[in-house]
């Protein structure tokens, strides 16, 4: 039986939560992740400012109980982009590989991939992981992850224990498609 994930998403952009521009990489990252066995339970959109990204992500931790906290938005190099730091002040280990994936599929499509400064970590039993702002990122971060996201939510919640059986997993998981996901650019 596969269990359902309780996901949040996070969304940083000043612009959107101000209401001066739709979310369209929160709303897209809402789709994908309801395309696992997932329930979205939590949906926010803030403005990349650091108190108020930790206090949201704290709330996804706390009050809905997530098993995944996915953001995008507030990676890069601006001042204004805070989204690592905030998801630092609240992991207690952090989670080098997962951003380092994202970063180098990131890499396959554009340069400009070496500049997102996203980090993946834990919280207690929550997995958080910072993706890019654009929709194209979001998409091509997503096809790195979705083949990951079970596994290792099945390890931080002790669900895995035997290698064996973890490698036998590995020959039976099919691969992730997630290019039936279009979105269009206005």
């Amino acid at each position: 039986m596969t269990l359902l994930t309780r996901t949040g998403i996070l969304s940083a952009s000043d612009r959107c939560a101000a209401g001066e521009r739709k979310d369209e990489s929160g709303l897209l990252l809402k789709t994908l992740a309801e395309s696992l066995p997932s329930e979205v339970v939590a949906y926010q959109v803030v403005s990349d400012d650091p108190e108020p990204l930790q206090k949201v992500l704290l709330q996804m931790v706390d009050l809905f109980k997530c098993d995944l906290i996915l953001t995008t938005g507030g990676t890069g190099l601006s001042p204004r982009d805070n989204t690592p730091e905030a998801t630092q002040a609240v992991i207690e280990r952090e989670i080098p590989g997962i951003a380092e994936a994202v970063r180098s599929a990131g890499l396959a499509k554009t340069k400009f991939a070496a500049l997102s400064r996203g980090l993946a970590g834990l919280r207690g039993k929550t997995l958080i992981i910072n993706l890019p702002g654009s929709p194209e990122a979001v998409l091509n971060s997503f096809e790195v992850l979705a083949p990951l996201l079970t596994h290792a939510l099945d390890l931080v919640h002790g669900r895995i224990h035997d290698c064996k059986k973890i490698r036998e997993a590995e020959r039976k998981e099919p691969p992730c498609h997630t290019s039936r996901f279009s979105h269009s650019h206005s």
